[in-house]
């Protein structure tokens, strides 16, 4: 059985992931060329659950789910936040993947968007800061699009992009 495309114009939701819903998390598949850039969702979700500031989200188009988020969010537990944090306040976009059979259809950008708008949400947070791998097919221009810009930070091979508010 395939699952119908939503059409491009449905609004992308943040929905949480329970014990209804986590399978068609882990459905959720980037494709071959783009593995190497970002985890497993199933991996996200059981790293999510040994870190008090993973939030998680199914990303739904239309009552259909078309990808996965993970930020990390210090704004609920901020004595427990490391030193960079409590310097310049930020949410981070930890995770983000859009599956492979609905990327180029808008829902990565509608899905940023919406990540974005919950991050401006964060009491106190500054910043939205992401990291990507820099190779050949990274997300760069597409984070570029919304505002990100580099810092310069290399953290774990990964060139660090920051987004005031």
């Amino acid at each position: 059985m395939t699952t119908p495309v939503p059409p491009r114009d449905a609004s992308v939701e943040l929905v949480e992931i329970t014990s209804a819903n986590y399978r068609e998390a882990f459905r959720l598949k980037v494709r071959p060329d783009q593995e190497r850039f970002v985890a497993t969702n199933a991996t996200s979700i059981a790293q999510a659950h040994f870190h008090p500031e993973a939030w998680f989200r199914l990303l739904v188009a239309g009552g259909t789910p078309v990808g996965f988020a993970m930020l990390e969010d210090w704004t609920a537990l901020p004595d427990l936040a490391p030193a960079d944090w409590k310097a310049d306040p930020y949410v981070g976009l930890w995770r983000f993947m859009i599956d492979q059979r609905y990327q180029r259809l808008g829902f990565g950008a509608k899905a940023i968007e919406a990540l974005i708008a919950h991050a401006r949400t964060r009491p106190g947070a500054r910043c939205m800061i992401l990291s990507f791998v820099p190779e050949e097919g990274s997300p760069e221009p597409f984070y570029r699009r919304f505002g990100f810009t580099p810092t310069g930070e290399v953290a774990e091979g990964e060139h660090v992009m920051r987004l005031g508010f």
